[in-house]
């Protein structure tokens, strides 16, 4: 009798590792999760929508409480950012509130204030009539936008 051996002869079929088949879906699925979060990601048009977006609503809510509040209401511009202020006993004060202190643009964005007269103040009456045709263009890379504030108080936002 022979000697038996307790290992026994490996099989020929089988093989260790991954299929062609589990790799290539590994691969598509690592590939579908890279493209979401690259896509997710928010380039400069989306930045640069987002803050445009915040300071019209911003500006439009500031016309409102010059009306609502009975005094006027100042939006003022420069190349950092922007703020409001309020006429109160003959002197601009700082407009109280949340949503009404100093902004600064985000970093990569500029803003070009086009006025007449090159001011970057434009004051809402208790009307909310401006005090002016003005408009802010935002810059960001290649992007543009511009606020445009007529002076029956209308706030607008459109790419140029």
């Amino acid at each position: 009798m022979a000697p038996s051996s307790s290992r026994s002869a490996p099989s020929i079929g089988r093989a260790n590792g991954f299929s062609l088949v589990e790799m290539l879906v590994v691969l598509f699925v690592i590939g579908l999760l890279a493209s979401v979060v690259v896509l997710s990601m928010p380039g400069d048009e989306r930045i640069l929508r987002n803050e445009a977006e915040r300071f019209a609503a911003r500006t439009i809510a500031a016309r409102d409480e010059a009306i609502v509040g009975g005094a006027p209401v100042a939006l003022v511009v420069g190349p950092a950012g922007y703020y409001f202020q309020r006429r109160v006993d003959g002197a601009w004060q700082a407009l109280p509130g949340k949503g009404f202190d100093l902004a600064a643009w985000k970093q990569g964005t500029q803003a070009t204030v086009a006025q007449p007269g090159g001011r970057g103040r434009i004051v809402f009456d208790t009307l909310g009539l401006a005090s002016g045709d003005g408009a802010v263009r935002l810059e960001r890379g290649d992007r543009h936008l511009i606020l445009r504030i007529a002076r029956d108080g209308k706030v607008t936002l459109d790419a140029a």
